[in-house]
């Protein structure tokens, strides 16, 4: 656990008592705190009865009196589209609203540090789609090289829940614009920006403040050094906005779409291969083609972010080629989880929009698609140019009929229900071909999450190889 710093004696009010709520209201004991809270859930008094905190209904005007600051899940709105009543009334009471990210970054670093010969380090990646296999790989590779990493924020454990970490170790931190959008400090060593594509517009009021809560991760503060995907004009945007002259090393620009030049820090993925240049040379190469935990284009840019974290670390680029043959991937991400007669099955349930749902399809040759769910803003034209690979998509969720009459130019069948879509895939699929998984909408007509998506899809691909074996 990270004890909150600088609330001892007062009294802090946390919003939430889900995961992220409950270790804030640990940390803040830790270091302290005295604590109320409110959660508008059912299970709120008995949540609060179980951990000893006093409930107290935070919307009413006078909930704030005597309170220093307000703790607020990453779910809950706090601007758009409306505030929640209880962030409304803190904000007529001037109490400073905050979440668990800004307490981890205002308290670590306290403690014994002063008799640690390395100080650890904090690397926080953000962007619209990769952040977590960025992440997971980053960690990956550190293991690899028996440093101390923990992994934590929306992967791993809760920020706020972690171990003090130990002499010259790393926490990795993946952090979506919830998270940082409201953060009162954020002071990472290394930052990452993967990409930046619509999503959460309606959180943000529109795809400027979405990128605006991406971008507070390297203003308030700012790191020592940023990796900056830039095959989007934003990417491009906020890297020369953090650079002071085109040679300016504090700024590493990542690209898995185009060969890059100039005379900065430069790594880029083309054709299959990584390439590092530095001041106009090229520094090193790593072929990525052979690489089975990161398929296809979109995961070649996770390599180039997790390849440049890596280096800004002091690894050396065949040390990190070896980490990257031994990463597995991770669940529903491009993940391989059978193979029997030459067909692959591959479930990417994470690829919830559109553009994440493109990237999978670019990343296999000859698919048997299985797609569908609650469908996002937009629909589904950005998607039609990248189905040239698409043998036969087999369309599952409630509004299955309506999502299979969008796929122009495409052969479908409506099968509603996953069983079906496997089952008719499997039957159909040729051996060289892949079943894919990757449904470019939300799993919420049908799932709990999209993980629960992605285990019935690896359970009906087990049940039918199962029956094709007896």
């Amino acid at each position: 656990m990270i004890p909150v710093q600088g609330f001892e004696g007062q009294t802090v009010a946390v919003l939430g008592l889900g995961r992220s709520g409950l270790a804030t209201v640990r940390a803040l004991r830790e270091g302290g705190a005295e604590v109320v809270a409110w959660d508008d859930g059912p299970r709120a008094a008995e949540i609060a009865e179980a951990e000893g905190i006093e409930l107290r209904k935070l919307s009413r005007p006078e909930a704030f009196e005597g309170v220093a600051c307000l703790v607020t899940s990453p779910g809950i709105p706090h601007l758009y589209p409306a505030p929640h009543p209880a962030i409304a009334a803190a904000l007529e009471a001037g109490v400073p609203v905050d979440n668990d990210i800004g307490l981890f970054f205002r308290s670590f670093g306290q403690g014994d540090w002063a008799e640690l010969d390395t100080p650890p380090k904090v690397v926080a990646v953000t962007g619209s789609n990769g952040k977590s296999t960025t992440s997971a790989l980053i960690a990956h590779v550190l293991e690899h090289v028996g440093r101390d990493v923990q992994l934590a924020g929306n992967i791993g454990r809760g920020v706020l829940d972690i171990d003090p970490p130990a002499d010259g170790g790393v926490v990795v931190l993946e952090l979506s614009s919830y998270q940082t959008d409201l953060a009162r400090a954020l002071t990472p060593d290394v930052a990452v920006f993967t990409n930046l594509s619509p999503d959460h517009l309606d959180r943000h009021a529109g795809l400027g403040g979405y990128f605006a809560a991406k971008r507070r991760l390297f203003a308030e503060g700012g790191p020592d050094r940023a990796v900056i995907g830039v095959d989007e004009p934003e990417g491009l945007f906020l890297a020369g906005q953090l650079s002071v002259a085109p040679e300016d090393d504090r700024v590493i620009r990542v690209s898995s779409a185009r060969k890059l030049t100039g005379p900065g820090w430069l790594v880029y993925a083309r054709k299959g291969f990584l390439s590092e240049y530095r001041k106009g040379r090229q520094v090193s190469s790593i072929d990525l083609r052979e690489v089975k935990g990161l398929p296809g284009a979109h995961n070649h840019q996770n390599a180039c972010a997790a390849y440049a974290v890596a280096r800004t670390i002091g690894l050396a680029p065949r040390v990190i080629e070896a980490a990257f043959h031994s990463f597995g991937g991770l669940p529903h991400r491009s993940q391989r989880i059978a193979e029997a007669g030459g067909v692959t099955f591959v479930n990417d349930s994470k690829a919830t929009n559109v553009d994440s749902a493109k990237q999978a399809l670019r990343a296999f040759k000859r698919i048997r698609w299985i797609c569908g769910g609650l469908q996002k803003e937009g629909g589904l034209g950005p998607l039609l140019g990248d189905t040239g690979e698409v043998v036969k998509a087999y369309v599952i969720g409630r509004e299955a009929a309506d999502f299979a009459m969008q796929l122009t130019g495409v052969e479908t069948e409506v099968c509603t229900d996953m069983a079906t879509a496997v089952a008719r895939a499997a039957a159909e699929a040729e051996a060289g071909e892949t079943v894919l998984l990757a449904p470019a909408a939300a799993s919420f007509d049908q799932y709990d999450s999209f993980e629960r998506r992605g285990e019935d899809f690896a359970a009906q691909v087990e049940a039918v190889l199962g029956q094709a074996q007896g």
